[in-house]
């Protein structure tokens, strides 16, 4: 009888064994896919960029309000002239898990008094959008050359709340002004230089859900060829070919799947350390 247990003890150790085994494999298997997907995740969700057939030549003007904002394609450096007191606008897509990080340089006239210049992003719905960190205002003392400005803006979701200003896939807009300056300074001539770059983030930030379609409302504007210069009201020209937000797939589902082959590899441990040795031979 003492026999008969022993080896029926033996044969399920041997089978426990057998499973650690596996799903030990299968675990380093899912990480390294987990270690090749993320960044392909990351790299799949298709943002809107310069080789899609647009033009990709960097902009040298910017508009003056929300519906003549200039488009301005990620990673390009736009450039513009304009006078103190004008406001300057520009435009850009950004897609769920991106984090777009703003910058911008206002080069001055020889001669000024103190300047405060502030630079803003909105949302395709006109709603201001906070900054992570960043110097969104300065103050450019007496005779400075130039002042630089950035916005680390917060990472854009695929789904919010209705209430909520998180910022979510589509267009933003940029606007540039100064705010507080001398009255001798008006009208002053400027130059600025202005660039649109974004981190992907990926599965830490993303959300379940989406949007049925981007925040890009028709209030954008663009000047048609022919010569009486009349404009017409678009959508975006900033879509891609696949469309926006790539839909259900994120690297989180890799990560949770390793998560749980490692919670079972915990558990089947465990219950290995912990089981004893059954019942003693001599009963």
């Amino acid at each position: 009888m003492g026999l008969a247990v022993a080896l029926a003890r033996r044969d399920l150790e041997d089978e426990l064994m057998r499973a650690v085994r596996v799903l030990s494999a299968l675990g380093t298997t899912l990480l390294a896919l987990g270690l090749a997907a993320g960044p392909a995740a990351a790299d799949s969700s298709p943002s809107p960029s310069a080789s899609d057939g647009s033009d990709t030549s960097a902009p040298t003007q910017a508009g003056t309000s929300f519906r003549t904002a200039t488009e301005l394609q990620q990673g390009q450096q736009a450039t513009a002239s304009g006078s103190t007191g004008d406001y300057l606008y520009w435009s850009f897509p950004a897609d769920t898990g991106q984090r777009p990080t703003v910058k911008a340089t206002v080069k001055l006239p020889q001669t000024h008094g103190a300047e405060t210049w502030q630079l803003d992003v909105f949302d395709g719905l006109r709603r201001r959008q906070s900054c992570q960190y960043g110097a969104s205002s300065r103050s450019a003392e007496q005779g400075a050359n130039s002042v630089e400005l950035a916005c680390v803006m917060r990472t854009v979701r695929g789904w919010a709340e209705p209430w909520a200003n998180d910022p979510l896939p589509g267009t933003y807009y940029v606007r540039l002004t100064v705010v507080d300056m001398g009255a001798s300074d008006l009208g002053q001539p400027v130059n600025a230089e202005i660039q649109v770059d974004s981190k992907d983030i990926g599965g830490p930030s993303a959300v379940d859900g989406s949007l049925g379609k981007p925040l890009v409302p028709g209030i954008a504007v663009k000047s048609e060829a022919q010569g009486d210069d009349s404009k017409t009201a678009v959508l975006s020209s900033f879509g891609s070919r696949d469309g926006w937000s790539s839909g259900w797939w994120s690297d989180r589902w890799v990560w949770t799947g390793i998560g749980a082959v490692l919670a079972a590899l915990a558990g089947i441990g465990g219950y290995a350390l912990t089981r004893g040795h059954g019942r003693p031979p001599t009963v």
